[in-house]
């Protein structure tokens, strides 16, 4: 049976676990270089690579259409967002288990959940507040603070979730007048000329074997956003969000094979927490959706 005979749900929940494959072997690739050079320089060296891809992948929907942003200011906005994000999750990985890590960024359907409430006018009942307060109890259980355990790559994973979650929620915002295409290639090609300025700053002439994975960076980065526009497609975000947990399976597997980090168990047991919090706030969420 091909692929084009699959139902489309399934096609798209096939989609987003491949690009959360890629997206895990990107952050080892991305652990490797972080160790030499700079986050600024990686990411420049990235999205500049990234921008004749993305031009690819959106030629399809009509160039002239998809540059074309109702909203610039939010679109700005966001794209800072993500750039600095993107840069602290570099520094995170530097110094930090890329397990442990993604066990902490995990938590980011929590902060989206308590964040529509001021900035999208949202309602949150009871179940959803309990759900991101077990998910906070996850958290906590990671960091372990006031146990002489909290590192600083905790707490630079703890901003990333914030920056993340309010990344994602600009998106929702621009999405109700931009299309995705628009988002996508604003944020690539606006975060690489920011920058490309920064990066002499902070250059440092890359080693032979390391342009292989800043390619590898910018290659799987595009065919992964691809990708998740492509599953987002074929199925609705509320089927599609569970699956992008898998990314935490990915970041244990390659942590374990690259740099033989296991998790401890309450690693496990706070990343389960926060995976199960998670599940259940997508889940409600579709529950009252269909109601509606």
């Amino acid at each position: 049976m091909s692929l084009a005979a699959l139902p489309a749900e399934l096609r798209g929940i096939l989609a987003v676990l491949l690009a959360m494959g890629l997206f895990g072997i990107m952050d080892g690739a991305g652990k490797v270089l972080a160790q030499s050079y700079s986050p600024v320089q990686i990411l420049m060296l990235r999205m500049v690579f990234s921008v004749p891809l993305a031009v690819l992948i959106v030629w399809p929907y009509g160039l002239r259409a998809v540059v074309r942003t109702v909203r610039p200011g939010f679109q700005l906005v966001r794209t800072l967002l993500l750039t600095v994000e993107m840069a602290l999750v570099l520094l995170t990985f530097r110094v930090m288990p890329l397990a442990d890590a993604h066990a902490i960024l995990a938590a980011t359907p929590l902060v989206v959940t308590a964040l529509s409430v001021p900035l999208l006018g949202e309602r949150v009942g009871p179940r959803r507040w309990l759900a991101v307060a077990v998910g906070f109890l996850g958290v906590l259980l990671i960091v372990r603070p006031g146990l002489g355990m909290l590192q600083p790559g905790a707490l630079l994973a703890l901003v990333c979730t914030l920056l993340y979650g309010l990344y994602q929620v600009l998106t929702r915002i621009v999405g109700r007048v931009d299309r995705a295409e628009t988002s996508f290639l604003f944020q690539i090609t606006v975060s690489a000329a920011l920058l490309t300025p920064l990066a002499p700053f902070v250059w440092i002439t890359p080693d032979a074997a390391h342009w292989p994975l800043f390619l590898l960076l910018a290659g799987f980065g595009a065919a992964g956003h691809l990708l998740l526009i492509r599953a987002l497609n074929l199925a609705p975000a509320v089927v599609i969000q569970p699956f992008t947990y898998s990314l935490l399976l990915w970041a244990v597997l390659v942590g374990w094979l690259l740099f033989g980090d296991v998790p401890d168990l309450a690693t496990v047991l706070g990343g389960g927490l926060v995976v199960a919090a998670g599940l259940y706030t997508v889940w409600r969420e579709q529950r009252l959706r269909a109601a509606g």
